[in-house]
């Protein structure tokens, strides 16, 4: 097998003061970017604007953040459907994700998808998955595929705690610490799953433990605490690229909504809920930042204001994005040719 020379990495933090400061920024604005978006959407599906299932990112913005920023631009990324906010880390154009939540033949995924199947070839950003697990084994067949070919590239997969309960969970991790593969395992433990609690689902609640049984370098980080999950984050990705074979991140996060839209969210203790958002991310960064004279409320005012912008822009494009013509429907579902 022939191995691919990786180019060097340009995301990496530097250690100067002015480079930490605008390393940070840059971190501040890709979580204020998600929040705000993933808001907007709320509203647009509250206005019939959005249709369909909707499973919003709100409060777990440091992971998607902090991962994808220890990424090179060509490792591939696997998500659920809560994808959203890995799409716009990615650098998925806004625009093409507003269009294809409304539906657009201009979204990523010609409005074919919708919000749980976000897909976006050149961004390596393989998609979004609606079923639960179910982008885990896809991510080890990547994996497998970088192997064989001599690829030099990370694939990151993210999925919730609830997965963790699934067969394909622990096959594929299985089969990635026995093959050695590129793997990057982000698991997103937001203590709720689709309604039910952790300790109510799993009868060992410790899920870094459990992953670490199948020989996989594993670990649990504060994912609510974006410079944390970069830091790991980037560890494991060196660990892999080294031939370290596949990493597990347990993220302890919390979503401040509910589960989906259709989801009256009654299975939560209200005062919990707002004792996690004493510990939102984008605050606590904000707050370092300030404490350390890395940002002011102009500068901030101004990247709201812009961020704004980007969004209502994003919204205007979407509701001008053409539908798909009824005669097309049929295209990508079955071959034009005849059978023979």
């Amino acid at each position: 097998m022939t191995t691919r020379r990786r180019s060097p990495q340009t995301n990496a933090p530097q250690t100067h003061g002015g480079a930490v400061a605008k390393h940070r920024a840059e971190l501040l604005r890709t979580m204020l970017v998600i929040r705000r978006f993933e808001e907007r959407c709320a509203e647009l599906y509250s206005a019939t604007k959005i249709r369909g299932f909707l499973h919003l990112y709100v409060g777990e913005e440091a992971i998607a953040t902090g991962v994808v920023s220890a990424l090179a631009a060509e490792d591939a990324i696997v998500s659920t459907y809560r994808e959203h906010g890995h799409a716009l880390a990615r650098g998925v154009p806004m625009d093409a994700v507003m269009a294809e939540l409304f539906g657009r033949q201009t979204g990523c995924s010609r409005g074919r998808g919708g919000s749980m199947h976000l897909f976006h070839k050149p961004s390596a950003f393989v998609g979004g998955n609606a079923i639960v697990g179910g982008g885990i084994p896809l991510a080890v067949g990547l994996a497998l595929a970088d192997k064989l070919q001599g690829r030099d590239r990370v694939t990151a997969c993210f999925f919730g705690e609830g997965a963790a309960a699934e067969g394909e969970f622990h096959e594929a991790l299985n089969l990635a610490s026995l093959w050695q593969l590129p793997v990057l395992f982000c698991c997103e433990n937001n203590r709720y799953a689709m309604g039910t609690s952790l300790a109510k689902e799993h009868a060992r609640t410790d899920l870094a433990l459990r992953a670490s049984s199948y020989g996989l370098v594993a670990a649990p980080v504060d994912g609510m605490d974006v410079l944390a999950v970069e830091r790991a984050a980037r560890r494991a990705v060196d660990g892999i690229r080294s031939g370290g074979g596949p990493h597990f991140l347990e993220l302890a996060t919390y979503r401040f909504r509910a589960h989906s839209m259709y989801d009256p969210d009654r299975y939560r203790d209200k005062a919990e809920v707002e004792t996690w958002k004493g510990r939102d991310p984008i605050d606590s960064l904000a707050m370092l930042m300030r404490s350390e004279g890395q940002l002011t409320d102009q500068t901030l005012s101004a990247m709201e204001a812009e961020i704004a912008t980007e969004i209502d822009h994003a919204v205007a494009a979407a509701e001008a994005g053409p539908l798909e013509p009824v005669d097309e429907l049929t295209r990508f579902v079955r071959s034009d040719r005849e059978a023979s």
